[in-house]
């Protein structure tokens, strides 16, 4: 069965029920994912011809051999299937995130007195895990802000009190220097350790107030005792905490925890800032550029990043702000879109980062544009230099011939606009007038087609054309370009590959550039591509010439039916493995049967 028929039957019995659908190619890869409330509606859309789909999504449906399903009870289940599906297989037409198992954390480890450390693995084995955070750089200032206020130890010994009443470890330099208060040798509390460690948990949570209290109180107790550098180094911690609060952007008192996501987009790609706010403030920024695979909606992109963002930095916040209309069907959670007051001023904050991330990689992308047209320049100015030339070569075209002992002779031809490949400009000729193995005749015949085919369409004539050969293709397209009388309206030269020497009409010294030259290297970036062009050309025409030559040997098969099979099945030896009845589902019974008794000799082999 032919694989649209195959495609539309599948399609006439998906279900008419919420949940995700796979589309595979033809290797059996997952191509795309995608939810849907009605399944059947959504996967027919895709192959509704009257229906205006853009060149990508176009392409993947080109691409779509098989589809398959799964049925959830609710559109929130499909929302989160989906999600799930796109991290696991990752499909290259679906937009795709940064898996956020890369992400750092804060650990409080489940020991006697616990250290805080930093790690990318979450175990489950008791300790707590804080995160996780954006970058490295985020959770060091954390981190080294709790270093600074707690004097924690950081060595791993097993500090159980049988351990440390026998007396097996000593204190290191880190208790000497005031940065661990020595429970290896039994000199701190271990509720008073504890009771540090409990404000360290309130820190990460976003909950600064216990340990700014505590400060505060053993400030002012120090300070009745008249203990006033003590006071001073409490009046310092309390600063830090004052300092780092500032710093983690207090919104408002009366905000809780909430997320706020903003997008905004171009053609190309969609830009997203993340906001998580805990207590009032600010925890956790997040920006992101993501490359748009099917034009999709914003709505849409937002929809999956806010369920995974919210995945990866494990967020429980129950209001999500946006800055555009969205739906998420998620129990428990309320999508709002502020117009005043604090949640409005905390939307723009998140949509100014968003379109700063925006003008930042547009401004890049347009710097890196100017200077890649620089660089072109550059190298065509260095080209028309070391070649002579009077025009500076914006279009070049070269010419190459391929033959294998004289069969199928065919030449290609590549176009560079601006020194960059212009693909849509390349040509392929097939051989008509020579006869046998012969180059030169074969060039001029190319050349003399091309340029005729130009002056008759009126088109622009390239400012220098390149001959892969030596003198005697060279002369053989100048004297194409003589009887089309453009010779000396378009500068030519040829490259021969041994020596990469460039020859000139009528000049019997090759000129030598230097092998570090850009203008050598674009030469022959042109050279190597007309060659590519022209074997690729030949060696399919030569495979296709060989199966339809053995095909149309056999009585009763016609060329459209050969030509089929050849555009199919690539090979003969493809085509002997298939069954009768696998042959039949091609090209119908009788000439399956006259076709597989042909590969397999069996007289046996007959037409229903």
């Amino acid at each position: 069965m032919p694989a649209d028929e195959k495609l539309r039957e599948e399609i006439a019995h998906l279900p008419h029920k919420p949940g995700i659908y796979k589309f595979f190619d033809d290797n059996g890869f997952i191509i795309y994912v995608g939810k849907a409330v009605d399944i059947r509606k959504r996967v027919s859309s895709y192959f509704n011809r009257s229906a205006q789909h853009n060149k990508k999504t176009l392409k993947l449906v080109s691409q779509v051999r098989d589809i398959a399903f799964t049925i959830v009870d609710t559109e929130a289940d499909a929302f989160l299937l989906e999600n799930n599906l796109i991290k696991q297989y990752q499909p290259k037409y679906n937009i795709l995130l940064k898996d956020g198992k890369t992400y750092p954390y804060i650990c409080i480890v489940n020991e006697r007195f616990p250290r805080v450390i930093s790690t990318r693995n979450k175990i489950n084995d008791g300790s707590r895990y804080f995160g996780p955070y954006p970058s490295v750089t985020t959770m060091n200032v954390v981190l080294d802000l709790i270093r600074t206020l707690y004097p924690l130890r950081t060595c791993t010994y097993n500090l159980s009190p049988e351990n440390v009443a026998a007396g097996k470890f000593k204190v290191c330099l880190e208790y000497h220097i005031g940065n661990c208060k020595g429970p290896c040798e039994g000199l701190v509390d271990e509720t008073e350790y504890n009771a540090a460690i409990l404000q360290i948990r309130n820190i990460l949570s976003g909950n600064l107030t216990v340990a700014k209290n505590y400060f505060k109180e053993n400030m002012a107790a120090a300070a009745a005792e008249y203990q006033y550098e003590l006071a001073h180094q409490y009046k310092q911690k309390l600063d830090m905490l004052d300092d780092f609060q500032v710093k983690s952007t207090v919104v408002s008192n009366t905000l809780t925890n909430i997320d706020v996501f903003t997008i905004t987009s171009n053609e190309d790609c969609a830009f997203i800032n993340y906001l998580k706010v805990m207590n009032g403030s600010i925890i956790l920024t997040q920006s992101l550029e993501i490359q748009k695979k099917l034009d999709e909606a914003d709505a849409d992109i937002l929809a999956s990043v806010v369920v995974q963002l919210r995945q990866e930095f494990e967020s429980t916040s129950r209001e999500v702000i946006t800055n555009i209309e969205l739906t998420l069907p998620l129990d428990n959670i309320t999508v709002t879109y502020p117009q005043i007051g604090d949640k409005r001023k905390l939307l723009n904050l998140s949509l100014k980062n968003a379109l700063y991330l925006r003008k930042e990689r547009e401004g890049r992308q347009e710097q890196n544009k100017e200077l890649s047209e620089k660089r072109e320049l550059r190298v065509l100015e260095t080209l028309k230099k070391d070649l002579r030339l009077t025009e500076l070569p914006r279009q070049i075209e070269c010419f190459d011939n391929s033959n294998f002992q004289g069969d199928n002779p065919v030449a290609s031809m590549v176009c560079f606009k601006n020194g960059k490949p212009s693909k849509k400009d390349y040509r392929h000729f097939n051989i008509k007038t020579v006869v046998g193995p012969n180059d030169f005749e074969s060039m001029y015949e190319i050349v003399t087609r091309r340029y005729k085919r130009l002056l008759n369409e009126n088109q622009p004539l390239p400012q220098l054309i390149i001959i892969d050969g030596g003198k005697g293709q060279l002369s053989m397209a100048v004297k194409a370009l003589k009887d089309l009388d453009i010779y000396g309206k378009v500068a030519v030269v040829g490259i021969a590959k041994r020596l990469e020497e460039i020859f000139y009409p009528g000049d019997s010294l090759p000129l030598y550039i230097d092998k570090k030259s850009e203008s050598l290297k674009l030469i022959q970036r042109l050279r190597n591509e007309a060659h590519r062009f022209a074997i690729t050309f030949h060696r399919s025409k030569r495979d296709a010439g060989t199966l339809r030559t053995e095909l149309t040997d056999v009585k009763g098969l016609g060329p459209k039916t050969a030509e089929a099979l050849l555009l199919k099945y690539k090979s003969v030896k493809k085509l002997k493995e298939l069954t009768q009845e696998e042959l039949a589902n091609e090209v119908g019974k009788t000439k399956a049967a006259i076709l597989y008794r042909y590969f397999h000799d069996a007289p046996d082999a007959v037409a229903e």
